[in-house]
């Protein structure tokens, strides 16, 4: 029977993370559209997509109780609008990357991504690192900088990215709900913002929703749809593996983007790429190793 759960915990994250790597591909075809569009209409459909899901799924009342909470809780309604801030800052990035041919940088945002979070950890919840933790920062400073330095300028794309997402990890520490309920907290937090936008694109006819193709329209209101999937995946399937077997699929996401940046729309790859990338990897590597052995360390303590 256990087996069998972490089987499945196994294939839903997998699948999350394929479909998040996948994602692109979707961007690529809203290319025509505005980054702070696709961004607003994202926002906008991903809240009404999650509240129609909450109430097929018999969870709207739990969701009513923690929206009502949340807001009446100050400190937390903060951490609300701080996660929903950094979630649309990240999307933003991450869809500007994309439709900017800068996939190869968006990926490098979400290797070092694990190492950033652990870095945010020590600065601000005071945590201790490993030495293999030091090892595998040291591994990724030397790629980042071999990449700074043949770029001639700082890889803002990756860690705006990376410290968003990071942040965003922080915040959701303090709020503690369901992927579901989190989700439609935030995306109600900041759809309000998004609608306006949208009705001020309207305004100066900038508008591209409901006025270029039925195929553009199909499209963004999708963005709700192929935004909730993956995190539904993912909530389903995290629960039901280690900790250290999420680190290890995590990976699969910034590879497919990485690989369908460079193979299928042509962004270029070059020697010092692939040499900085190494580092990345290898610090990666050491990184997810020592998870493990701590993950093993402590299963066997609890026997």
């Amino acid at each position: 029977m256990m087996e069998n759960e972490e089987r499945k915990g196994i294939i839903y994250t997998a699948l999350a993370y394929t479909l998040w790597g996948l994602l692109p591909l979707y961007w690529k075809f809203v290319q025509h559209v505005s980054a702070d569009e696709i961004l607003a209409n994202r926002i906008f459909w991903s809240f009404w997509f999650m509240l129609v899901l909450l109430i097929v799924t018999k969870q709207f009342n739990y969701f009513k109780r923690e929206a009502l909470s949340l807001f009446k809780r100050p400190k937390l309604f903060a951490a609300l609008v701080a996660a929903s801030i950094l979630i649309s800052i990240n999307w933003f990035v991450y869809i500007w990357a994309v439709n900017s041919e800068q996939m190869v940088e968006a990926s490098l945002g979400y290797y070092i991504n694990p190492l950033v979070s652990v870095l945010l950890g020590v600065f601000i919840l005071k945590e201790v690192l490993s030495k293999a933790q030091v090892v595998s920062f040291i591994l990724a400073l030397i790629g980042v900088l071999i990449l700074t330095i043949s770029y001639g300028e700082f890889p803002w794309i990756a860690f705006a990215l990376a410290f968003s997402f990071g942040l965003y990890g922080l915040v959701k520490k303090v709020l503690r709900v369901n992927a579901a309920v989190g989700l439609t907290l935030e995306t109600l937090t900041i759809m309000p913002i998004a609608l306006i936008y949208l009705a001020y694109l309207q305004q100066v006819d900038l508008l591209s929703l409901f006025h270029v193709s039925l195929t553009t329209d199909f499209l963004l209101l999708g963005a709700g749809a192929v935004t909730a999937v993956p995190l539904l995946l993912f909530a389903n399937g995290a629960q039901r593996i280690p900790l250290f077997m999420v680190g290890f699929l995590q990976y699969i996401a910034p590879t497919l983007t990485l690989i369908l940046g460079v193979f299928l729309y042509g962004e270029p790859f070059s020697l010092i790429d692939l040499i900085s990338f190494v580092f990345i990897w290898l610090s990666l590597t050491v990184f997810t190793l020592s998870r493990v052995r701590i993950s093993r360390r402590v299963k066997l303590q609890k026997q």
